[in-house]
């Protein structure tokens, strides 16, 4: 029988002792306080609770954590770095929290494969700076990479503005050690670029947001260091411009076009506004941005990038240009970028989607979906930014001016619902890159296909039998 993620019972005193002795008196955390910066998440839109948070140290630790959840029905939510936005790391009912930062080995850099082995705690900056020590590169990049981990990346197979080159997550990894709810290990930390021995079963794990098991470890893609990045900050007039600027960067630079990233005002609006030291790079307003960035094996990217601007502008899809002259200029770009999620913070109730659509149908959905959510809610202002490249925006709805935020965000789900629709017309997906959590979840049956839904009922039930893991997320 199943745990029902609302009816978990307390935990026993002795049941905590015996959690305590696998991870070590402090490393096993129960009072309040303390336990407060594991049941809340940055944007304070869960709030969870759970009477014990377990810090093990080892991938040892956490099959004996396993085994020692299911003899006793145990109901687990593992965690990294708690930067995850729909909820698949909150301890929702009572839960026992596994918190794998401990976990902060690199194991070891192969240059001659080409990759690295990272434990599931590694805060995903480690790994790149660790990746650069070698001359190369691991290009998965977020604007929490100073706190989310590499665990956590995997399991909510995370994108970021780099996708459009190097693919999200899941094309990074090459293998993974997992621990599942019995406590079992299965390693399958391959380095192999070709292996068809059987079923892929990493795959199985990642985007799988705990619910089949505990990510310990991973080995990791690496690719050559670029020689040569450059970068410029674009103003244009619509999302039908960016689309063809897009095209003809992939037609002048090809795979050195690593990010594409369309912004609009408001967004832009905002970051410069509420964000620290963020700053206009252009003189004039222009209704929407690019942040394009290349990057070289050799010496030179800074021609390809300037062919593709005075085209662009000689086409006049282009209206104004800045290509960064040094390092801090860049980072000075990419902060503006990096800042907007947190910078509607300050405007009140932001109802947020994580959605992606064929490339070519993101202006349509933009004016359909602007359109849609004003009628829904007059005043509402729509704040849509993210990866053209690939296809996915994070269309963001702040409040109308002065209005009620908790009567604005009650109306989350019925936005959903008006937004969805447009994106499942457009043969898109409700979520990109954050994942499902509990945020998504009740969506979810009624987007995906039901064979699909019918099997990842039942690879949970053979892998997750008494449902201990990180209970009511997904499914």
């Amino acid at each position: 029988m199943n745990i029902n993620p609302s009816a978990i019972p307390p935990l026993a005193p002795e049941l905590v002792e015996q959690f305590r002795k696998i991870v070590g008196e402090k490393h096993a955390i129960t009072d309040a306080a303390d336990i407060e910066a594991y049941v809340t998440e940055e944007r304070n839109l869960f709030h969870g609770r759970s009477p014990l948070v377990l810090r093990p140290g080892s991938t040892a630790e956490v099959s004996e954590i396993c085994k020692l959840a299911t003899a006793h029905r145990v109901a687990l939510v593992p965690q990294g770095g708690n930067t995850g936005l729909v909820g698949g790391q909150t301890p929702h009912n009572g839960e026992v929290v596994v918190s794998l930062r401990r976990l902060d080995r690199i194991r070891e850099v192969d240059t001659a494969s080409n990759t690295m082995t990272c434990e599931a705690g590694v805060v995903l900056q480690i790994a790149q700076q660790k990746a650069a020590e070698f001359d190369r590169l691991f290009p998965l990049s977020l604007g929490a990479e100073g706190s989310c981990t590499i665990g956590g990346n995997l399991s909510t197979n995370a994108g970021g503005t780099a996708a459009l080159a190097y693919g999200v997550a899941r094309e990074m990894a090459l293998g993974l050690e997992v621990v599942l709810a019995d406590g079992r290990i299965l390693n399958v930390l391959s380095k192999l670029k070709k292996d068809n021995t059987g079923y892929n079963l990493h795959n199985l794990f990642i985007g799988a947001e705990g619910t089949l098991g505990i990510i310990t470890a991973a080995t990791l893609k690496l690719f050559p260091k670029p020689r040569a990045i450059e970068t410029a900050f674009v103003g244009l007039k619509s999302p039908e411009a960016a689309l063809r600027l897009l095209a003809i960067a992939q037609s002048e630079a090809a795979n050195a076009l690593t990010s594409f990233e369309l912004l609009s005002e408001l967004a832009v609006d905002f970051s410069i506004r509420h964000g620290i030291d963020v700053r206009d790079p252009l003189q004039d307003k222009h209704a929407w941005y690019v942040l394009i960035e290349l990057s070289a094996a050799g010496e030179d990217a800074r021609a390809p990038l300037e062919a593709i601007l005075t085209r662009a502008m000689e086409d006049e899809i282009v209206d104004d240009a800045v290509i960064a002259a040094n390092l801090s200029q860049r980072a000075g770009f990419w902060k503006l970028r990096d800042e907007m999620s947190s910078a509607q913070k300050p405007e009140g109730g932001s109802i947020k989607h994580d959605i992606s659509v064929p490339v070519a149908a993101v202006p349509a959905f933009i004016a359909e979906a602007n359109a849609a959510v004003v009628k829904l809610i007059p005043g509402a202002r729509p704040v849509p930014f993210g990866h053209l490249g690939d296809g996915n925006l994070h269309y963001n709805v702040s409040q109308p001016v002065g209005a009620d935020s908790a009567d604005f965000l009650a109306r989350w789900h019925e936005m959903n619902a008006v937004v969805f629709a447009i994106v499942l017309r457009m043969g898109g997906s409700i979520s990109a890159e954050h994942g499902i959590g509990v945020l998504k979840r009740d969506e979810l049956p009624e987007v995906k296909d039901k064979t699909a839904i019918e099997l990842m009922r039942a690879i949970k039930a053979m892998l997750d039998p008494l449902g201990i893991m990180n209970p009511g997320k997904v499914l």
